[in-house]
């Protein structure tokens, strides 16, 4: 979410490319709750308050709340993975996504590549 806020961000015209064609072809936005967190704390800590609280407010996407099923599943991937550095949301948002048939992801993060188990939109 950063690279699509920030215009100096490596990634920013890739990102803006990616989510125009999203938008363009009406394709639902959805974040889990774990995810919105994390992207809020970075945009707070990177752009600042007023950016941090417009995109929480007005950013358009769909929140999903994990289950806690789906909360044991992505401890379960962690535990399975053990050489890989994923994190706790980002194994939240593979087992939500693999959980509710979710087959792309918008996102940089080399990790979501390395789970393979869907489409990664900007990589």
């Amino acid at each position: 979410m950063l690279a699509l806020l920030d215009a100096d961000d490596e990634v920013h015209a890739a990102a803006v490319r990616v989510w125009d064609e999203l938008v363009a072809e009406r394709r639902p936005g959805v974040i889990t709750n774990y995810t919105q967190v994390e992207a809020h704390a970075l945009v707070l800590r990177r752009l600042g308050r007023g950016l941090a609280l417009q995109w929480l407010l007005e950013g358009g996407l769909d929140v999903l709340r994990a289950t806690p099923g789906e909360e044991a599943d992505a401890r379960a991937l962690l535990l399975k993975h053990r050489d890989k550095n994923w994190s706790l949301c980002d194994a939240i948002a593979f087992a939500v996504a693999s959980a509710r048939g979710i087959s792309a992801a918008f996102s940089f993060d080399h990790h979501f590549r390395q789970f393979g188990r869907w489409r990664v939109l900007g990589l």
